[in-house]
């Protein structure tokens, strides 16, 4: 049986990720294609600026919660927790400070000592399906990849709340590189990508204090 092809929705693709769109390098703007998947994997460093506007998330996905476990095997922690207050805006626009797409997390040097990490994230989305929603999300300390994470949901049904936990498994550091994650705080940054088909519709950024001040 033939299937009937799926329209995109109005305004695709949207400014900054489609056709025509330079490419940036850590936030330099480079050549004459969109950002991919395959591209945000090759970064070596943090990206200076946004790679996508606010209007990019055109499915208007929306994160209403966030929590971070540490996790052994004989117990859980919850480090950070945050639900989104019902009455504040939906998902950001372009009129707003890119400020609301960053986050700080102060965790200590015991952070560090985990070997398993678990969030949940759980998400709302408007009335167009996901197709291969995916989430990449690069750790750096200063120009050092601390590790790099890939994960990807097949299909999100249309105006859902959604729950996507994800269990990180910490890397092995160099004693080096761990010292100077503890005592430079605020120099280890991430950059979390969000990809719809292969179409970068989200940029988020975090910033990381593993010191005990």
């Amino acid at each position: 049986r033939a299937r009937r092809a799926l329209r995109p929705p109005p305004g695709w693709p949207p400014p900054s990720v489609g056709r025509g769109e330079e490419r940036p390098s850590g936030g330099v703007l480079v050549g004459r294609m969109a950002v991919t998947p395959e591209y945000v994997n090759m970064l070596a460093a943090p990206t200076e600026t946004f790679l996508c506007p606010m209007s990019a998330n055109i499915y208007n996905i929306d994160f209403t919660a966030f929590k971070i476990r540490a996790l052994d095997e004989t117990q859980e922690f919850t480090l950070f927790e945050v639900r989104k207050d019902p009455s504040e805006e939906p998902p950001p626009n372009d009129d707003m400070d890119d400020s609301v797409r960053t986050i700080r997390y102060h965790f200590g040097p015991s952070f560090l000592e985990w070997p398993t990490i678990g969030t949940m994230l759980e998400f709302a989305n408007g009335e167009y399906p996901l197709h291969n929603f995916r989430m990449i999300e690069r750790h750096y300390f200063r120009n050092i990849l601390i590790k790099s994470y890939d994960f990807s949901m097949p299909f999100v049904i249309p105006n859902t709340v959604n729950t996507w936990e994800v269990i990180y498994t910490m890397p092995e550091m160099d004693p080096e590189v761990k010292e100077g994650i503890v005592s430079c705080p605020w120099e280890t940054r991430s950059d979390s990508f969000y990809f719809v088909n292969e179409q970068l519709v989200m940029h988020n950024k975090a910033d990381y204090n593993y010191s005990d001040a």
